[in-house]
């Protein structure tokens, strides 16, 4: 059986903040770090890209499907976790507005979620759901997807059974590979990836 190939996008401008549905473009440097990606996944057999529909990984998958010579497909399912109020803030930013809040955040995650953001428990099942979906694909390469640093988190947490700080060592850096077995499909029941091309 085939694997997918989980990849985190490159760098942008938000680098450092809470950028979940924010959609900031890639910044020279993740550019620039385009073609060391594309070099480590070399003699992967890729047969397909799918990828979150927000700019920074679209483009991350649209560089990778060129150079693969495959079609790449864009789901909004593939998003990292909406943080509401706290889109485009450093963590410093965040305890500086709202102290209450923050502290209750910290104390309380991962059930209680960002003013105005995605539940966890929500983004979790919707993740684990699109991950089970592209385990039933039916192709017989690898499938390369490029999502974000929260979605990598989810599949070593919950489809790998490693521990949240293993996980987080992990995924820290852009253009980070995680690489997942189509036999362990995600405990979740089966639907359909909505994809389009992308553009």
């Amino acid at each position: 059986m085939s694997a997918i190939i989980f990849i985190r996008h490159a760098e942008t401008d938000l680098a450092g903040t809470l950028c979940g549905h924010s959609d900031p473009e890639l910044n020279a440097r993740g550019y620039a770090q385009l073609p060391a990606l594309i070099d480590e996944l070399r003699g992967q057999d890729i047969g397909v890209v799918y990828t979150s529909d927000l700019r920074r990984a679209r483009t991350t998958a649209a560089a990778i499907a060129y150079a693969f010579a495959v079609h790449c497909h864009a789901c909004s399912s593939l998003r990292e976790i909406d943080f509401g109020a706290w889109e485009g803030l450093s963590w410093t930013e965040v305890e500086r507005r709202d102290p209450a809040y923050a502290s209750r955040w910290l104390a309380e995650y991962p059930n209680l979620p960002a003013p105005g953001g995605e539940a966890f428990s929500a983004f979790e099942e919707r993740i684990l759901h699109s991950v089970h979906a592209l385990c039933k694909l039916d192709i017989p390469r690898n499938i390369a997807v490029v999502c974000h640093a929260g979605v990598l988190r989810t599949i070593l947490c919950r489809l790998q059974g490693q521990s949240a700080s293993d996980a987080w060592q992990q995924t820290r850096s852009y253009c980070s590979i995680v690489r997942h077995s189509r036999d362990d499909a995600a405990p979740a029941s089966t639907g359909e990836v909505a994809v389009r091309a992308c553009r």
